[in-house]
């Protein structure tokens, strides 16, 4: 069976930032059913796009065994993942996006986002920052 790396940038500006960093990797470690294989420094960084308090930062790499299917269908079952993952931890905040599509961010307990999917380039809706046109309609 082949593995996959999955790379993910995880933020908190909300609480005990570096507390709730860690519940979400012990949800993740918990729903891929294996123990991430790095994890980075955290790093402080302004909140960019809206005012709000610092945000601290980490990414980190699990390597899991490649579900049956496709690269796009396994990317988005992984995207499911972490958005259950956010909303068991009291993220309640749905998508918001402007007229011309950007999304509109806010503060947040925690912020899961998938940076890399092995070396696959997937190009969906539901898996960008930026609306579609059948988002906005």
């Amino acid at each position: 069976m082949a593995f996959v790396n999955i790379y993910f940038s995880l933020g908190s500006n909300i609480g005990d930032r570096e507390r709730n960093i860690m519940e979400a990797l012990r949800l993740m470690d918990e729903a891929f059913g294996v123990h991430y294989s790095a994890l980075s420094r955290l790093i402080e960084t302004k909140p960019m796009g809206f005012s709000g308090g610092k945000f601290l930062n980490a990414a980190v790499l699990y390597r899991v065994f490649r579900p049956e299917g496709s690269a796009e269908e396994a990317a988005l079952g992984i995207l499911d993942t972490v958005k259950t993952i956010e909303r068991s931890m009291g993220r309640t905040d749905p998508p918001e996006y402007d007229p011309e599509g950007n999304r509109i961010y806010h503060s947040r307990i925690i912020d899961i986002d998938i940076l890399f999917y092995g070396k696959e380039v997937i190009d969906i809706p539901r898996l960008r920052t930026k609306a579609s046109p059948s988002v906005l309609s």
